[in-house]
């Protein structure tokens, strides 16, 4: 069986609360479950110790038994120390939109015109 640690929605409208939970990857998100290892919400600030909750010990022997993390579960194994920091690609990232690259050319034209 191919296990997930991966994230459950819970809570109401517009106001998410998600348990960390190990399942099979064919089920649902919010289906059937083997355990629950922890809980995410992402309302309370950033630095907040209960944004993040995820019993270390639980995660590490799913882990060891070959369940994958999804991407948000591997930056919180990440944070929490339990996992090794990968560096990401992402090229897009820090390029500028296209009007603020139309309007940097515009800005260019009317100094060398200005000149």
């Amino acid at each position: 069986m191919a296990t997930k640690i991966r994230l459950a929605r819970g809570g109401s409208n517009k106001r998410p609360f998600y348990a960390i939970v190990v399942c099979d990857s064919r089920m649902p998100r919010d289906g059937r479950f083997l355990e629950k290892i922890g809980t995410y919400n992402p309302l309370v600030a950033k630095d907040s110790e209960e944004r993040v909750k995820m019993d270390a010990e639980r995660v590490q022997f799913w882990l060891d038994r070959g369940a994958q993390p999804t991407d948000r579960i591997v930056r919180f194994l990440e944070a929490a120390g339990l996992r090794a920091k990968t560096e990401r690609n992402n090229p897009n990232k820090g390029q500028p939109g296209k009007k603020a690259v139309e309007r940097a050319k515009e800005r260019a034209a009317k100094a060398e015109s200005a000149e």
